[in-house]
């Protein structure tokens, strides 16, 4: 498989997680990753090659010279002593202490995407799995404080149980999640069809936290969906952008556009995410030879990416759907139409994931995950932590809606036929 096919976006919002394996969406850019399976049934945690040069348009900052290290450090060392001569329980574990202090200088940096795992947590996490993978059916993020609900698969037991966008699950059996790494979360929520697993859930706008017992079951998921409405509008659904997406977007696009349509819906909502490649290929299907979105480095770098000619729905009257679960790949295509001007974005402000991480093996067998970069529209904007915000903003509350109800889609139908009149 080519390298170009191994380029993640976004740092780590996982797809397909919790279902028939984990997508491991967004933690990488570059090289080729041996240990991937996208979409498969043996994924593992990848380890990056080293970034290309780009062209510099500006000098890195220059690192501190060793003697200003020792000053530096001075403090630290003398802590260690004090810790070493004093605390009470003697002896103490250095190696516990050196891995503290990694986790904290990580910590401090304030971004919730670079962490540190010590190999016990690397291994667990980078372990291949065996058989046929079975959960809850929930895309999540693995990178907050707990690991968080993007939102429940359609059809799934997450969804039956009530889960929501921005659950953040707290504990899981009773067992407390604070402190450890998403990655490893999701493992604990992965299990046999037919079994149970409690979550405890934290949400906004509820005093406490509450229990929620979800069946587990063997899920599988579409990449696309497509049909005719009334009215002739056609309507498509991305679910994720996995490595089958843009010929699987590419079939059912031409399938719809051979029946004349007045106009198309793409519908983004509660999509993770998941290949660089794949967004620009779905996006070029829209945007012939438009630039796509920048990537900006720490040393001053940048990439940008631009559509391929050759899309087969340049000029259709458009509208895309988005909601708080539409993120990473998703906003990259989302933005690039708001910001050419290309369609007109229905529903809730996007998730608001922009940066892209690496992870990097440590002597000891532990890794650092570090963000490398964040990505910007067409015209600049910095999605991450703000997301996309619609053209027409209509937030639903799945609570109260009817069976089959759907607002959101109603009113993009409706722009449609007012855009084709």
């Amino acid at each position: 498989m080519k390298s170009n096919l191994w380029r993640f976006l976004l740092g780590g919002v996982l797809g397909l997680v919790l279902a028939t394996g984990i997508f491991a969406a967004g933690v990488v850019l570059g090289g080729a990753l041996p240990q991937v399976d996208l979409l498969g049934d043996q994924p593992g945690l990848p380890i990056p090659t080293v970034l290309p040069s780009l062209g510099a348009t500006e000098p890195p900052p220059t690192a501190a010279e060793p003697q200003d290290l020792d000053e530096l450090f001075k403090p630290f060392w003398e802590a260690w002593e004090i810790v070493h001569e004093r605390y009470v329980d003697q002896p103490v574990d250095d190696v516990a202490l050196m891995r503290g202090a990694i986790r904290g200088m990580l910590d401090a940096l304030g971004d919730e995407h670079t962490g540190y795992m010590d190999p016990d947590q690397f291994m667990q996490a980078n372990t291949r799995l065996e058989g046929e993978y079975e959960g809850i059916g929930a895309w999540v993020d693995p990178n907050q404080e707990y690991l968080t609900i993007i939102d429940p698969m359609p059809g799934s037991p997450a969804e039956k149980a009530g889960l929501r966008p921005g659950d953040q699950i707290i504990a899981i059996d009773g067992e407390d999640m604070t402190g450890i790494d998403g990655n490893l979360v999701i493992r604990k929520v992965l299990g046999p069809a037919g079994t149970k697993v409690r979550l405890t859930i934290k949400r906004e706008g509820e005093p406490e936290p509450f229990d929620v017992v979800v069946t587990r079951a063997r899920i599988k998921i579409p990449t696309v969906e497509s049909e005719m409405l009334e009215g002739d509008i056609a309507y498509i659904r991305l679910f994720e952008f996995g490595e089958k997406a843009p010929a699987d977007f590419r079939e059912a696009l031409a399938e719809l556009l051979a029946q004349n349509p007045r106009g198309l819906i793409l519908d983004l909502r509660g999509n993770p995410g998941g290949l660089l490649d794949a967004a620009v290929a779905i996006a070029s299907e829209f945007l012939d030879g438009s630039v796509i979105l920048i990537e900006r480095f720490g040393d001053g770098t940048e990439q940008i990416y631009r559509a391929k000619q050759g899309g087969l729905a340049t000029d259709i009257p458009l509208v895309v759907l988005v909601n708080a679960g539409s993120a990473s790949a998703s906003e990259i295509v989302a933005g690039a139409i708001q910001d050419h001007g290309r369609g007109i974005l229905v529903g809730e402000t996007t998730f608001g994931k922009g940066s892209v991480q690496t992870w990097h093996e440590l002597s000891d067998q532990g890794a650092v995950r570090v963000t490398i970069a964040r990505w910007y529209t067409p015209e600049g904007r910095q999605i991450h932590g703000s997301g996309l915000e619609p053209d027409v903003e209509l937030v639903v509350d799945p609570e109260t809606l009817e069976e089959d109800e759907d607002p959101q889609l109603e009113k993009a139908i409706e722009i449609l036929l007012e855009m084709t009149q």
